[in-house]
């Protein structure tokens, strides 16, 4: 069944239930075979990790030579090379692509390799606004395409677990849910000339034209002309959990501030502080760039129970005593009541998808959970530019 959603259905949709395409036409030994389009940082784990997984990479594209001809080293002999999409999309014999691109290449990619009629392992975050969101998942399920996009904890055995030990009650009521992620990060923003050729016109694509930049080239996430920030880029994986583990879809609405503070010669805030509205519940999500206490990335859920912590070693659960410690006592989040180690791979996500490319079951993050998943950042991001509230 091929279903449109309505905007506020869309945005609502915490989880769906699998939706089923026509059999696979994949016999048990075959080998799928990609394309991959952006192969930088994250492009460019993902085009060996798929190779790790079995498929084999038949064209690479990239608009930066260095990283075109790195990926071109580390796929098997024959692989086609593109500096244009486009073009990639028109060789026979690709089951799929991967796009690991800056986020605002995200909509125009996908679009173009649904109507090329392949499966597409998208990288996070979905979109760009609350309107391409709709856009694009109205796009995908007017097809009966395999779409995956790179949100790799909801292919985390731990996080599923968390997710049966709360909704089997162990917490109680939530009434907050605390997001941060702290890192000690210097953005490379300097402007000095690149190493290698950069196809500037085809980096920009559909954002608007501007004098060839370097900085924001090696650093695209610091403009919001080419993604929507830290806020996005994080939060899409944090406030995806916060809204699974409390069976919520998207906030009904954001306030944000946030400066910045180190990374001076890009636009988007390296610290903030974002405030969800729920309908049972608040959220925070608070982003530190500039200091390393409290390392990495955190999800605190209080429960009038107890609360629990998760985070890259997994996740801990503290009992809560009630009423207030008396002098002398410890505080109340002291006593562990359970503990699971985090000892999950992030190539979980990957398998995933090449399983529902075989099968054409619905992958673990689906282009509904994606959207509501990045749809509470997309309004802290309004609400902080704009200084005011914004409801959904």
């Amino acid at each position: 069944m091929l279903r449109v959603m309505k905007r506020r259905d869309l945005l609502a949709a915490g989880a769906v239930a699998p939706w089923f395409a026509p059999a696979s036409v994949f016999g048990a030994n075959d080998r799928l075979t990609f394309g991959a389009i952006g192969t930088g940082n994250r492009g460019g784990w993902l085009h060996r990790t798929f190779q790790k997984l079995g498929a084999q990479c038949v064209a690479v594209c990239d608009v930066y030579q260095p990283y075109l001809d790195r990926a071109v080293k580390e796929s098997p002999p024959g692989v086609k090379a593109y500096v244009d999409y486009r073009e990639m999309l028109e060789q026979r014999g690709i089951d799929f692509v991967v796009i690991g691109t800056p986020d605002h290449q995200h909509k125009p990619m996908l679009l173009a390799a649904l109507a090329a009629r392949k499966d597409v392992y998208l990288e996070k975050p979905f979109s760009m606004s609350l309107e391409e969101s709709r856009e694009m998942a109205a796009a995908v399920r007017r097809t009966d395409r395999i779409v995956q996009i790179g949100m790799q904890r909801r292919s985390m055995p731990f996080i599923h677990n968390a997710k049966k030990v709360i909704d089997d009650g162990a917490l109680g009521k939530i009434s907050l849910a605390r997001a941060a992620w702290n890192w000690h990060f210097d953005a490379p923003l300097d402007n000095s000339p690149l190493e290698g050729k950069l196809d500037w016109d085809r980096f920009l694509g559909p954002a608007p034209k501007r004098p060839m930049e370097p900085k924001r080239f090696r650093w695209w996430r610091g403009f919001y002309d080419y993604s929507g920030g830290n806020m996005t880029d994080q939060g899409t994986h944090l406030m995806d959990v916060v809204q699974w583990m409390t069976n919520n879809g998207a906030p009904k609405s954001a306030v944000c501030h946030g400066y910045i503070c180190k990374a001076k010669n890009g636009e988007v805030p390296d610290v903030f502080t974002a405030v969800f509205e729920y309908p049972d519940m608040m959220a925070t999500w608070t982003l530190n760039y500039c200091s390393a206490f409290d390392f990495d990335w955190s999800i605190t859920l209080q429960g009038e129970r107890a609360t629990m912590v998760m985070d890259r070693r997994g996740y801990r659960i503290y009992k809560d005593p009630g009423g207030h410690p008396r002098p002398g006592q410890s505080g109340p989040a002291t006593e562990i009541i359970a503990e699971v180690a985090d000892k999950d791979s992030a190539e979980l996500h990957p398998k995933n998808f090449l399983d529902c490319v075989r099968s054409r079951r619905e992958p673990n993050c689906p282009v509904e959970v994606a959207a509501a998943a990045v749809a509470g950042p997309h309004m802290a991001n309004l609400a902080m530019r704009e200084g005011r509230r914004v409801t959904a």
